[in-house]
């Protein structure tokens, strides 16, 4: 079966930054807070993955604000040097009003700790 993404020409900033991200079973996965570009072997720009979390979004604003979101982000991670959460392109399978991925995705450990302690300890909660 054909890639329905590959070869297609997309509009970046239309079409991908800010979309939520759907994985193969239905559930949302974040938003595309970023993009990793390349260069392929004929000089043209290529999206090469979709980056998402706090440490693509925090350089993306910039100036304080993305610098705080970037800080904080690095003190809450358990890696030395962390890194954003990054979906190859070729995991892409349809871009529409959402950006669909033809695999699972792990919550991360920020998703998992939100829900733990912040969502899980709402009273009144829906399960």
């Amino acid at each position: 079966m054909a890639d329905p993404v590959a070869g297609r020409r997309y509009d970046a900033a239309l079409h991908l930054l800010d979309r939520q991200v759907v994985d193969v079973d239905g559930r949302l996965v974040g938003k595309v807070d970023d993009l990793e570009l390349q260069i392929d072997a004929s000089g043209a720009l290529k999206v090469a993955a979709l980056l998402q979390g706090p440490g693509a979004l925090g350089p993306r604003f910039g100036g304080r604000l993305g610098g705080w979101i970037l800080a904080v982000w690095k003190r809450l991670h358990n890696e030395v040097v962390p890194t954003p959460r990054r979906i190859p392109m070729s995991d892409v399978v349809a871009i529409d009003s959402v950006v669909h991925i033809g695999r699972s995705v792990e919550k991360s450990e920020g998703e998992l700790w939100v829900e733990t302690y912040v969502v899980g300890r709402i009273p009144g909660r829906w399960a």
